[in-house]
Order: structure tokens, then sequence, then C-alpha cells
């Protein structure tokens, strides 16, 4: 198989992951906000919730993960040069970390699903927005490579992440007015 098409699974997979980490910790977020409703609305809302999230993680985000891996591994034992390429390692140390994120994402999943509820929904928000943070320096390394300064590059990761924080209080004030 021409390795563009699997570079092409690898990003297709990729996307699809990150979609699937986007929207799981939403589903938490309903998910804690539905306690504040009525019991039976609440109940409702729950269950729906659960069904959601149970088809989400394990139809689309578990699945897109493994093949993110198996994709990604593939094309680096088609060239072993990218072991030799610093922003490599700067890739495979974040999506090392996206993993285990993602990893306790599933963690979170079963504390719902136990009726545990040790996180508020704007702690969830801010959670989110993590995944955020690691979509942003996976593609600035991959497409940037050997032109970015590393300095810079985590400077601009500093500003980013503030603005993010910013946008998540600024919503918080115009959600409770």
């Amino acid at each position: 198989m021409s390795i563009l098409y699997i570079k092409a699974l690898h990003i297709i997979f990729v996307v699809t992951w990150f979609a699937g980490l986007f929207y799981i910790v939403r589903l938490f977020i309903y998910e804690i906000e539905a306690n504040d409703k009525p019991a039976i609305e609440r109940q409702i809302l729950i269950d729906q919730f659960r069904i959601m999230q149970k088809r989400l993680w394990y139809g689309i985000t578990w699945p897109s993960a493994i093949l993110t891996w198996v994709f990604g591994l593939w094309l680096v034992l088609n060239n072993m040069d990218f072991l030799k390429m610093p922003w490599f390692h700067v890739k495979l140390t974040a999506v090392v970390l996206l993993t285990l994120y993602h990893l306790s994402c599933g963690y979170i999943l079963n504390q719902l699903k136990n009726g545990i509820y040790k996180y508020t929904s704007g702690q969830l928000r801010v959670w989110n927005e993590v995944a955020t943070l690691f979509l942003v320096t996976i593609v600035f390394v991959v497409e940037i490579q050997h032109a970015l300064n590393w300095i810079w590059g985590l400077l601009g990761l500093i500003l980013f992440s503030a603005v993010l924080m910013l946008a998540i209080k600024a919503y918080k004030k115009f959600r409770t007015k």
C-alpha cells in the first residue's frame, strides 16, 4: 500500500480521535449539568447521555485512538529516520500525553457511569481545552518541524493557553447572566 494512503488514514483517525475526545467531555459536562434538573427530566437526560457516551467512546474514540497509533507506527516503521528528528520526539511525547489524557477521560466516564460526580461542569470545561492544547501542539510541531523556534513555540503555546482560559472565564460570566 502506498505510504500516502497510510499517511491519509493516520490523519483521518487523528481527526476522529480528537472529535471523540472533544465531544466525550462535552457529554460529561451535560450529564453533570443534568443533575440540576427536576428528577424525571434528570433521569431521562442522564440515561440518554450515558447511551451517547458509550457509543461515542467505544464506537469512535477508542477505535480512532488505536488506528491512529497503528497507522502512525506504520509510518515510523516505513521511515525510521523519524526517530532521529528532534521535532518527532516532541510530537511523540505529545501523543503519549494525549493517550494519557484519553485514558483519564475513560476514568471519568467510568466514574460517571457509577454515579460518582467528582468534577464540576466548570472544571470539565477547562479539562476539555486540554485536548485543544494537544491538537495545537501536535499540528504545529508536525507542520513547522525544522523552522520552529522552540522558545517562540513554547511562548505561543503559553499565550494560546492563557487566551483559552480567558475565553472559558468570559463564557462562564456570560452563562451566569
